[in-house]
């Protein structure tokens, strides 16, 4: 028992470190106004005003005013200096923090006690939602005990059967938000059930097909393979015995699944057998979206916060550049 007990603290640590170099990186930029939307029970509530006390975020509290200050009170959590922007209900709240991020009063948006699908709902409304040329898709930020790198894994969340075309926006994304969070150059590995292209399998010709696009130009900023298998993405040997030679095989860091089934199940295997933690950020839209889940823990939480800071941040550079 007490060798797997020093087994179960080495994973925590090393869990830990990863998330504690992108928190360590968020706290070294200027702290991002973050639409709290609904933020209406404890998990919620506390997990925003965690990340305000660490410097990450300005949270702006959009809802049910006298309710959020109900649930405060009851679990002793101090909103000295917080702004709370009253809406009668969860719709309200979502559409309100929307308009606000349209008036220039945000940079990121993070989800509270409501449902997730209510919170897109607003962000993706055409009319009056915050929609970009792109895609937008979510991005699973994984810390898990047995992989040395950090990883993502998309889109298990927001795309349910994404065309080529979508696929080609969802890596973008998950490439654009490694890259200006300051991880470097990303190693990116577009999933099948197989490592060889046959039309059997429809997801292996779109694997071939991204990675002939990111040849082209069509993607950038990371270095493309695929189709791969999960083992043949993430583990040295298999690669070694199916002699695959390539960049990313065996040590990938974005995993990019063939569709939402595929990912969330993958996503969910990592954190329900290999103890991962899971922070989540939706991207593509104007500003990037938190989306907390009431099982999180205090660790992912705030790294879906550091990870949405590094993001914001990167961006505000980018737009103070091209307006010079």
């Amino acid at each position: 028992m007490a060798k797997s007990s020093t087994a179960t603290q080495q994973n925590t640590l090393q869990t830990h470190a990863k998330y504690e170099r992108l928190i360590a990186r968020a706290k070294g930029v200027e702290s991002v106004k973050t639409l709290v939307v609904h933020p209406c029970d404890e998990t919620s509530l506390r997990g925003a005003m965690q990340a305000a006390e660490a410097d990450l975020i300005v949270p702006i509290l959009v809802g049910p005013a006298a309710k959020i200050a109900a649930v405060a009170r009851t679990h002793k959590l101090s909103l000295d200096g917080v702004e709370i922007i009253d809406a009668p209900h969860s719709d309200a709240a979502a559409e309100k923090a929307v308009e606000l991020i349209q008036a220039g009063m945000g940079e990121v948006l993070m989800k509270g006690s409501l449902h997730t699908d209510e919170l897109m709902r607003a962000v993706t409304n055409s009319k009056t939602g915050l929609r970009t040329a792109r895609r937008i898709s979510h991005v699973f930020v994984m810390d898990v005990p047995t992989y040395p790198e950090t990883l993502f894994i998309t889109d298990a969340a927001i795309n349910i059967f994404p065309d080529l075309d979508a696929k080609r926006d969802i890596v973008q994304n998950a490439i654009d938000l490694w890259t200006e969070t300051g991880l470097g150059t990303p190693r990116v590995a577009i999933l099948s059930a197989v490592e060889t292209v046959t039309s059997k399998i429809p997801s292996t010709v779109e694997a071939a097909a991204l990675c002939k696009m990111a040849d082209r130009g069509q993607i950038t900023g990371g270095v493309l393979d695929g189709p791969l298998a999960f083992d043949n993405a993430i583990d040295p040997e298999a690669v070694k015995i199916k002699g695959i030679k390539s960049e990313v095989a065996g040590r990938a860091q974005i995993l990019v699944v063939p569709d939402l089934e595929a990912g969330n199940m993958l996503a969910k295997n990592l954190i329900f057998l290999a103890h991962a933690d899971a922070a989540g950020i939706v991207l593509g839209a104007r500003v990037p979206v938190i989306l907390t889940s009431r099982a999180d823990s205090v660790r992912a939480r705030m790294a879906s916060c550091a990870v949405a800071v590094l993001y914001a941040d990167a961006r505000r550079k980018k737009a103070a550049v091209a307006a010079v």
